[in-house]
């Protein structure tokens, strides 16, 4: 196959089509890169920055387009679909604003009659391979600090929304990117492969899924490159009795559905404790049902379809078998008219009765589905919460702050959240432990992973 289809879980039509990078195309990237960056890497940091900064405005010049585009390749409503360009803004804004204090050299105190300092150089050409969820913000994560390190970039996006590539393609050409800078490839997943280990890269960011990760990670390892692997999720949120029911739910629903459920980082089991479990539950399901289940590109709906038919299926067949083992799910179906059983469009469902023998509350739903338990006290939820081979992200939901430090420390995840869940803080690294990935982006210690230290020890010439 020499083309790739990206077909629209909308109604199933085709929204465009785009040849496969030919290996002769890729050397030729692999060439301009390599001669671009070496240039670039010589470029002071502030025309950097300037760069960034016209990026992102001619990106943001194609809002109006980007936002029903977004819709027609993996069905988020166009009623929220402007909230992910903001994401991008302000993580890109806040990467080059970083960026001064985060390159700079790292100065030892001073010893008379040396000078002796740490430089942080780029890597050379980085490799960012992008998932279709959040197609915008996963690739910004990566792009925007490699650049502003000094390093080239090869994008590789999601068959589901190439169209993003192309539009980072086209904000940097409008943005005077240096010729090679920056390169979105149509790849196969062969030629990701041989680019990983041919030398001509010099490090990975990948966002997917553990297996692709374990598969890339060990070819880059094998290359001896660094490797960048933000993977899966499973992740926990634990409301505790002296919370605001009201609030918690609200951000809690949001937390679990918004889009669709199809975040690495959404809240995936929640644990209520006992004493407040039944006021909690009907505020919950209450706000579910609000949902409207719809053509995205219908301004209306506030719940699009799953990314593919065969996405929507997984779903119902991890809630399946979660009835199957004694669930009780609490949503109907013919509440949502749109899911008709055998499409992308599928209802919420938010399941009670459950446990961790089912998949529900073991592996990652990636879609509308959510399991709640009751639990005793703040030690069986955290037992709960860390029973997983994931470690993303943990939300906790109290008025004590001392106590939810204290549970923080005791929690396995990569950013623990107090009274919100399922965001990015750009000043903040984002990482995970077990299964989620390692690496790190975002914050300073982004741009850690996409340099190279330098040492310099130089003695004075003794006089």
């Amino acid at each position: 196959m020499n083309t790739v289809r990206v077909i629209s879980p909308v109604d199933g039509s085709t929204v465009a089509e785009y040849p496969l990078t030919t290996d002769a195309q890729l050397e030729a990237a692999l060439t301009a890169a390599a001669r671009a960056q070496a240039a670039w890497a010589r470029t002071p940091l502030e025309e950097r920055q300037q760069l960034v900064a016209r990026f992102v405005e001619a990106m943001l010049a194609m809002a109006e387009e980007i936002v029903p585009e977004l819709a027609r390749c993996m069905g988020r409503p166009v009623a929220v679909g402007g909230g992910e360009l903001r994401g991008f803004e302000e993580r890109a804004r806040t990467m080059a604003r970083l960026a001064p204090e985060a390159l700079a050299p790292v100065m030892p105190l001073p010893r008379p009659g040396f000078t002796r300092y740490i430089r942080r150089e780029p890597l050379g050409v980085v490799l960012v391979v992008a998932p279709w969820n959040y197609p915008y913000l996963t690739a910004v994560n990566a792009v925007v600090p490699a650049i502003l390190a000094g390093n080239a970039v090869i994008l590789k996006h999601a068959t589901q929304t190439l169209p993003v590539g192309e539009r980072f393609r086209l904000a940097m050409e409008r943005a005077g990117a240096p010729a090679g800078l920056f390169h979105h490839l149509v790849l196969s997943h062969a030629q990701v492969e041989r680019l990983l280990e041919s030398g001509r890269v010099h490090h990975l960011v990948f966002t997917g899924s553990v297996e692709g990760g374990r598969r890339l990670g060990t070819l880059a390892a094998r290359s001896l490159l660094g490797a960048n692997l933000e993977l899966g999720g499973k992740d926990p949120a634990y409301v505790r009795p002296d919370v605001d029911l009201d609030f918690a739910a609200e951000q809690l629903v949001d937390g679990a559905f918004f889009n669709s459920g199809q975040s690495c980082c959404a809240i995936e089991r929640i644990y209520v404790h006992r004493q407040v479990f039944e006021p909690f539950l009907e505020r919950f399901v209450d706000r579910v049902r609000r949902y409207v289940l719809g053509n995205p590109l219908d301004p209306r709906t506030t719940l699009g379809p799953l990314v593919s038919r065969q996405a929507a299926e997984a779903v119902r067949r991890q809630i399946q078998e979660a009835v199957a083992m004694g669930a009780r799910p609490l949503i109907d179906p013919a509440e949502f008219p749109a899911d008709t059983g055998d499409s992308a469009y599928l209802a919420p469902q938010v399941l009670v009765g459950v446990d961790h023998r089912m998949a529900i509350m073991r592996e990652e739903t990636f879609g509308p589905a959510v399991g709640l338990m009751p639990v005793a006290d703040d030690d069986e939820a955290l037992r709960l919460m860390n029973d997983s081979r994931y470690g993303l992200t943990a939300a906790l939901f109290t008025r004590d702050l001392a106590r939810a430090q204290e549970l923080g420390e005791r929690l396995a995840a990569g950013t623990i959240f107090l009274n919100r869940c399922d965001y990015l803080d750009p000043e903040l690294a984002w990482t995970g432990v077990k299964d989620s990935g390692r690496g790190a982006s975002l914050s300073r210690i982004g741009f850690e992973q996409l340099t190279r230290p330098r040492s310099f020890h130089l003695c004075h010439h003794p006089e």
